[in-house]
C-alpha cells in the first residue's frame, strides 16, 4: 500500500510540473527531448525511439531532439570483501545523455523530456524525485512517462 501511495505522490508531483509548463505556453506544440537508457553500449535506442515517437505523435509533441545513455550493469552476486563484486550505478545527473537534457532544457530548446518509464530514469523513489524536482524548479520542463508509474486498476 505504501509503495502504490508513493507511486501517486510521485505522479502527482510529475503532473504538477506539467501543468505549469502547459499554463505558460501558447498555441504552440510541446517541444520534449526524447530519453532513452539503453542496456549496454551494443544495444540501440531504435525500439524506444519508435515508441516514443508514437506517443509524441498523439499528444501533439514535437521532438526537439534524441538523446540516450547506456545503464551501467548492476552486479547482483556479491562477495563479501571483494571489490569485483560491487556493483556501480551511475544517477541520471552524472550520464552524458542526461546532463545534455538537462543543458537543452534550461536553454530552453525543449519543455520537456519523454521517456519510457521511470525507470530510464532512476529505480530508487527519491532519486526519482530529486529529478523531477530538479526538472520543474531549475529547469522550468517536465518529465512525460510513456508507462506511468502507477499501473492502472482493471476495469
Amino acid at each position: 500500500m505504501k509503495r502504490q501511495s508513493r507511486a501517486s505522490q510521485l505522479r502527482g508531483i510529475r503532473q504538477h510540473f506539467y501543468r505549469q509548463v502547459v499554463d505558460t505556453q501558447d498555441d504552440q506544440p510541446l517541444r520534449v527531448l526524447a530519453y532513452s537508457l539503453v542496456p549496454s553500449p551494443r544495444a540501440r535506442p531504435d525500439e524506444d525511439w519508435g515508441t516514443l515517437q508514437a506517443e509524441a505523435d498523439q499528444l501533439g509533441y514535437a521532438i526537439a531532439a534524441r538523446l540516450h545513455d547506456v545503464a551501467v550493469p548492476v552486479t547482483t552476486t556479491y562477495f563479501p570483501a571483494s571489490s569485483a563484486s560491487q556493483g556501480v550505478y551511475t544517477p541520471p545527473w552524472d550520464r552524458p545523455g542526461w546532463r545534455e537534457a538537462e543543458r537543452q532544457l534550461r536553454a530552453g530548446l525543449a519543455d520537456g523530456v519523454l521517456v519510457l518509464d521511470r525507470h530510464n530514469i532512476s529505480s530508487d523513489d527519491d532519486e526519482y524525485h530529486a529529478v523531477i524536482k530538479r526538472l520543474g524548479e531549475h529547469c522550468r520542463a517536465f518529465l512525460h512517462l510513456v508507462i506511468s508509474e502507477e499501473p492502472v486498476a482493471p476495469t
